[in-house]
């Protein structure tokens, strides 16, 4: 009796804290549902379509560039080629206006989905993340700058190269300060080759900040919607490579089928039968015209000229007639015995 007593008072009403301690033990399980929004979400940016889009942009600007120059073909001859370096930042500065500034991708980065955003503001946890794309575009002190060091940075280095050569700067006839402005540049140049591929290495590593001046603005290329495949077509490549593979066997089989063999084939199906007419079998049939020196081809006896036949002869030991495809064995002058 006194352990059915026991039961009976294990069954009665819980404790009046009983509420407090079971939500001191789920207070972590709800701490952890609600703070789960601020797991950072990783991106992988393909290397790949930052590369495409970088040689896209190059082929862009060379193709306005073409048709610029077509303009001015008219004029002047080598008008264009002094003031090309100027040419040449124009038309960067051109898409640079009507894309970064606007916040609008570049051509290149708009075939491959990318687009530019500022690192630095870019958030990394929050109820706002929800594919891990999502940050602002460069902010203006980031464009000014983009531009002065892609458009302002290249005219600057083309037309001190071009005016150091045309001055001959690194010439031991020079003077030295002209020798060591050289020198300088040399050194600069080979610096900035070296820091670059350093960078090309980091990028090759972690897939961020294709070029220096990306890596110094936090300017890093994102996917612009995360549900968009790469835009590109490979038809044209296909095509081409099909041409080519084309192409190349052509070269490899010809020398090796007999010409005579073929013409012979295709004699039949040509609309100028062999014989064609009266005048045709007078006239010569290697150079078209009236023989000055008329030969016979022996064994078929159509006429030739006598230098027409004596060179094709000389250069082929089993030269065959264009008319009867014989093998010409002699030559005999038309009317001698």
């Amino acid at each position: 009796m006194p352990h059915v007593e026991n039961a009976a008072a294990s069954d009665g009403p819980p404790p009046h804290d009983a509420w407090h301690a079971e939500f001191q033990r789920l207070l972590p399980v709800w701490e952890s549902l609600r703070d789960s929004s601020k797991v950072i979400i990783p991106i992988s940016i393909s290397r790949v379509n930052q590369f495409d889009a970088a040689r896209l942009d190059v082929e862009m600007s060379a193709m306005l560039k073409e048709q610029l120059v077509k303009v001015f073909s008219l004029m002047k001859p080598g008008l264009l080629f002094q003031y090309e370096p100027e040419l040449d930042a124009f038309l960067e500065f051109l898409i640079w206006r009507f894309s970064i500034w606007v916040d609008k991708p570049t051509p290149g980065n708009a075939l491959m989905n990318l687009r530019y955003r500022d690192e630095r503001a870019a958030p990394i946890i929050g109820k706002e993340v929800r594919t891990g794309l999502e940050g602002p575009g460069l902010s203006v002190s980031q464009k000014i700058f983009y531009c002065i060091s892609f458009v302002g940075g290249q005219y600057i280095w083309s037309r001190l190269q071009s005016f150091s050569a045309f001055r001959r700067w690194g010439d031991s006839e020079q003077r030295p300060l002209a020798r060591r402005a050289w020198g300088l540049m040399q050194n600069a140049e080979g610096l900035y080759r070296a820091v670059s591929f350093f960078n090309l290495l980091l990028f090759l590593y972690g897939g961020r900040y294709k070029t220096i001046v990306e890596r110094i603005l936090k300017a890093r290329l994102v996917y612009g919607s995360p549900n968009m495949n790469r835009a590109v077509s490979f038809e044209y490549m296909n095509r081409q490579l099909v041409w080519n593979e084309f192409s190349e066997m052509l070269l490899l089989l010809l020398p090796l089928l007999n010409s005579s063999s073929v013409k012979k084939f295709l004699l039949p199906f040509s609309k100028d039968k062999a014989g064609g007419s009266s005048g045709d079998e007078a006239d010569c049939p290697i150079c078209r015209s009236s023989p000055s020196i008329p030969f016979i081809a022996l064994p078929c006896l159509h006429r030739y000229c006598y230098y027409c036949l004596r060179t094709r002869c000389s250069a082929t030991s089993s030269y065959r007639c264009p008319r009867c495809n014989e093998v010409v064995v002699a030559i005999q002058r038309q009317g001698s015995v």
